[in-house]
């Protein structure tokens, strides 16, 4: 079963937006398109159902409803329970309550492992610990590859160790970690696993059920959705931490680590991805299935169609001698997040050669800011990042590939 490029792409309004036409979207790291499941949902929330929910009148009831809808249907497809699905402004704001939340836990002189590998969203607030009296652990990378190691991951625990903080993929270096064996080592030596899954979620949901995290969070406006991050924690692991919300929600663990609030409508409009994913689903296969075999078998269409794209890319750059390619030069075990440097002309120049091919990619750190130092790469002006979807059509890469070929 190969994916149906034009059906996928019929679900994303942007491909037939008149202002976007000839542009390729070579961004989606940063934020992905949303589906149109999503963005009608969203309209109807605001139109239909902005009061306060949960109160028995019409326009209430269903804006609850909506909202229990996205947090069932999201769990069913990552394969929890949904009293472990929690949804707040942003990932990096979510390890900021996490760190706060988790810091009565531990003692003074406990320790954590955080990776080098980490956008900072997932590493800033962890560290913010060393000042309350918690030991910081670094995980380099290697300097030339950017990967992590196992065997140098083994050396750093204790009988101190409270938890590993580390990506499920890394947004500038690309290559998957092996989450369950990491996990396996942190649960070895009563450690919690804490993962940052942004750059590995939009390239297909995980089974949290299999995958051994305590804590994995991603952003669902870069999985198709509304500007919202979400957490999956287990019940058993929450009841443990302290209340960052007000003192009459201690308890009540959907409340407990979003001090904030919930966004009634984004979150109402969350299930939008999920409406996608079934119609993805139910297109491309005959069979019922429930939603966490759904989800894998949408997985593989989308890994396989982009690896045939991401090969592609990487044939091109492998064959050029005046581009250094950041991470893994072959598409097995990495993502379609591809950090480039030119050796021969500046990143500006090569930047503003793409945009006038209709090129939109971005440059920087994309806050990866600690493994661009380990591999001894300046922050600024950082590295060309090129990163697409499952909805990324063979057209647009060789559009690319052809404005990489002039800019370069």
């Amino acid at each position: 079963m190969k994916l149906d490029i034009q059906f996928i792409r019929e679900q994303f309004p942007a491909f037939s937006e008149p202002s976007l036409e000839g542009w390729a979207f070579f961004e989606n790291a940063g934020g992905s398109y949303p589906c149109k499941q999503v963005i009608k949902k969203l309209t109807d929330f605001y139109t239909k159902n902005k009061v306060q929910p949960y109160y028995p009148y019409p326009a209430s009831k269903k804006a609850g409803e909506m909202m229990d809808t996205s947090y069932q249907r999201m769990a069913e497809y990552l394969n929890v329970d949904a009293s472990e699905i929690h949804f707040g402004p942003s990932t990096t704001q979510n390890v900021y309550v996490l760190s706060n939340a988790m810091r009565p836990m531990w003692k003074d002189g406990d320790e954590i492992i955080v990776s080098c590998q980490d956008h900072e969203a997932n590493a800033g607030a962890w560290r913010r610990l060393a000042d309350r009296g918690i030991k910081v652990i670094e995980w380099h990378v290697d300097s030339e590859t950017g990967l992590l190691s196992l065997q140098e991951l083994d050396l750093l625990f204790s009988d101190r160790t409270k938890m590993v903080a580390f990506p499920h993929c890394s947004n500038v270096i690309g290559h998957f970690n092996p989450v369950n064996e990491i996990s396996e080592k942190a649960h070895a030596h009563g450690a919690l696993c804490v993962v940052d899954g942004v750059a590995n979620a939009p390239h297909g949901f995980p089974d949290l059920k299999t995958l051994g995290a305590d804590i994995y969070l991603f952003s669902l406006y870069k999985t198709y959705g509304p500007h919202l991050g979400l957490m999956y924690v287990k019940n058993a692991l929450i009841k443990k931490m302290e209340n960052q919300s007000h003192f009459f929600k201690e308890g009540i663990t959907r409340s407990m680590i979003t001090p904030a609030g919930p966004d009634h409508a984004q979150i109402g409009a969350v299930s939008g991805i999920l409406d996608y994913f079934d119609a993805v689903y139910e297109h491309h296969f005959k069979e019922q299935a429930v939603p966490s075999k759904r989800n894998k078998a949408i997985n593989t269409l989308f890994l396989e169609h982009e690896q045939l794209l991401l090969e592609r890319l990487l044939a091109f750059l492998r064959s050029r001698e005046d581009v250094r390619i950041v991470g893994p030069a072959t598409a097995a075990g990495r993502a379609p997040t591809v950090a480039i440097i030119p050796r021969n002309k500046s990143i500006e120049e090569v930047y503003a050669t793409l945009t006038r091919h209709k090129l939109m990619l971005g440059t920087g750190d994309f806050y990866a800011i600690r493994p661009l130092l380990d591999m001894d790469i300046p922050g600024e002006p950082g590295v060309l990042r090129i990163s697409f979807l499952h909805y990324t059509s063979m057209e647009e890469i060789d559009q690319l590939i052809e404005g990489l070929r002039v800019a370069l």
